[in-house]
């Protein structure tokens, strides 16, 4: 379907018909209502789609000035403009923000400056910015796009559709699936913190495993995932890696788990299917997550997580003064406990 473009944003428009159509839903208004962007309720214009999920946004909705708004069926009559209707309105959201995303693209073309070894296989229409290096057998699917001053060592693999945007550096043996987004500054495939101690200082241990990394993953700006010792570090089909997040050696992250920024997790971990990681949490080596866990923010996972459920550890937030007063009573808990226990035994004595 063909598609106007916005002079003054650059993005793409449609009509509230062609939206409609795009993302499979039913609307109710003028079809020809030109949409050229999104915004939130309360700054959106008449070019503008928004959406509403919340009910916190309520007067946001009654006041809109947008195009068009995605809601839910039972808040159609609240909203005074065009509506798309959806039953999950926050994602069909996410799927019109990809119609309206400013690409960071290259042209479909290798650049003069790139430094692509001989024996690499590139696909169709491959974008390759300037001072790309590219290593020894390395295979590019179609339609990569691989950004500037990006280097990739030997024995690596990248899916078709994929896109790594600048700055980004894969150490030999990483494969990644298609559709994939790598962000800049990140590093796949360093060596794992690995070493052993001879009585005086530390022996390096030589990480000879890969990087596999599945379909559809995302990876966050300045995220770090070693390789493993001998087998493999392994990311799932669909997983999402926020910024800054560090994966050691031999970790396992099953398909379609969240994790948010500044998250670590030690070696040999297993972060089990649909999880969800949320920032700051530190998760110690060898555990093993089940299925469907949520961790909450600047928690510490120091063991396994065997059931479905949210998880928490940490104190809530509090003034500094009770803070410190508080760190003494945890200090003294063992021994209330051990005396609570003896009270306990007297009582049953007597």
């Amino acid at each position: 379907m063909d598609n106007k473009t916005d002079k003054n944003s650059g993005r793409s428009g449609y009509t509230l018909e062609q939206l409609a159509e795009l993302l499979g839903l039913t609307f109710e208004g003028n079809p020809e209502t030109q949409i050229s962007g999104i915004a939130t309720l309360n700054s959106a214009t008449q070019t503008d789609l928004s959406f509403y999920h919340n009910q916190r946004y309520f007067s946001d909705l009654e006041k809109t000035s947008a195009g068009a708004v995605i809601v839910s069926p039972d808040s159609a009559a609240d909203c005074p403009v065009n509506v798309l209707l959806s039953e999950n309105p926050y994602l069909a959201y996410a799927r019109a923000s990809m119609l309206f995303a400013r690409g960071n693209s290259l042209p479909a073309t290798v650049h003069p400056s790139a430094i692509i070894d001989p024996s690499v296989e590139l696909g169709q229409d491959v974008a390759i910015g300037p001072n790309v290096v590219i290593g020894a057998d390395c295979e590019i699917g179609d339609r990569v796009s691989i950004g500037p001053n990006t280097s990739i060592a030997q024995h690596c693999s990248i899916g078709a559709d994929s896109q790594l945007q600048s700055n980004v550096v894969f150490y030999a043996d990483v494969s990644v699936g298609e559709r994939a987004i790598i962000h800049s500054g990140v590093v796949i495939g360093g060596d794992g913190f690995g070493f052993a101690r001879d009585g005086e200082k530390q022996v390096k241990i030589a990480q000879l495993g890969g990087v596999q990394i599945g379909n559809d993953v995302e990876i966050g700006a300045g995220t770090t995932i070693d390789r493993g010792a001998l087998e493999d570090t392994c990311i799932d089909d669909g997983v999402k890696i926020d910024n800054q997040v560090q994966i050691a050696h031999n970790v396992k992250v099953g398909a379609n788990s969240v994790i948010c920024g500044c998250s670590a997790i030690a070696g040999s971990s297993t972060l089990g299917k649909n999880c969800i990681i949320a920032g700051a949490v530190g998760i110690i080596n060898h555990v093993t997550i089940a299925d469907g866990v949520t961790v909450t923010a600047m928690s510490l996972v120091n063991r396994s997580i065997r059931e479905k459920g949210v998880y928490s550890s940490g104190t809530g937030l509090v003034e500094t003064a009770t803070w410190k007063k508080n760190i003494v009573h945890f200090r003294q808990l063992d021994s209330l406990n051990s005396r609570v226990r003896h009270l306990e035994k007297q009582n049953r004595d007597n």
